[in-house]
């Protein structure tokens, strides 16, 4: 049985991501990165609903979760890892893997090497540089091995700060007053001017506030959030979306 999708199934995955993309990130898309989407929709089934891809600066990246998943889809028959001791060191933080996919029993392996150390890693995963490391070396050798140009998400740092435009998006007042909107405007606001996921944003409040129900939160955790969502959208964009992408294959936290 051939392991790839049916004609009608990628005719139907290409519409579905189109239109998914169009209400996460504008129905302003470039033709480029439509023709883009469409062929990584063809080529290899990846899904914008199941968090495949990420759009960061109008260039599309593959997830490790999409990339495993494409690797099940194709029956990969076994994955690799090993640290490379002699690039390794635990006091600093800095760490460096090898992975090794093979595509079928008798595959020689696609090979991949991952590091990572706090000078290369966003600030929100700190701390866990061993597991960048890790899933930057599979990402590397599973890309490899399966022809995928692009990079995957959890291989960027921690970017510049955006570029003037972007870097001037109106801020929300610090204070509270009389006419300021309600929590949930501000919440609402910043979502569409940074074109975030709502869901996973409310999925990462509930962390950040320390609660399984958004709604225990008190008002003071949750004008903290803002205020931390807020910055982070503005300093470190692409850091918010990796961590907000980790929430994708976990279950949402209770209804706000």
């Amino acid at each position: 049985m051939n392991s790839h999708s049916s004609p009608p199934a990628k005719h139907s995955l290409v519409g579905q991501n189109l239109r998914l993309a169009r209400a996460k990130w504008g129905p302003g898309l470039s033709n480029t990165i439509e023709h883009a989407l469409r062929d990584l929709s063809e080529r290899f089934g990846l899904s914008v609903a199941a968090g495949d891809l990420l759009l960061i600066d109008e260039r599309w990246y593959v997830t490790h979760s999409g990339l495993l998943r494409l690797a099940t889809r194709r029956h990969c028959a076994g994955i690799d890892v090993t640290a490379i001791t002699e690039l390794c060191d635990p006091s600093s933080s800095r760490w460096a893997f090898k992975a090794t996919v093979y595509k079928s029993p008798t595959c020689k392996g696609f090979v991949g090497h991952g590091d990572a150390d706090p000078s290369n890693v966003s600030p929100l995963v700190r701390g866990a540089e061993m597991r960048v490391a890790e899933t930057r070396a599979v990402n590397r050798a599973l890309r490899k091995a399966y022809g995928i140009g692009i990079c995957s998400v959890e291989e960027i740092g921690s970017l510049p700060a955006r570029s003037q435009p972007e870097a001037n998006v109106r801020k929300l007042p610090p204070q509270s007053t009389n006419g300021q909107p309600k929590l949930r405007d501000q919440l609402c606001l910043l979502i569409r001017q940074h074109r975030l996921d709502a869901s996973l944003v409310k999925q990462y409040a509930a962390e950040f506030c320390d609660t399984q129900d958004l709604r225990a939160a008190n008002r003071e955790q949750i004008q903290s959030f803002i205020t931390h969502l807020g910055e982070l959208a503005e300093k470190d964009r692409d850091g918010l979306l990796c961590k907000l992408n980790s929430y994708d294959q976990k279950p949402e936290a209770g209804a706000a």
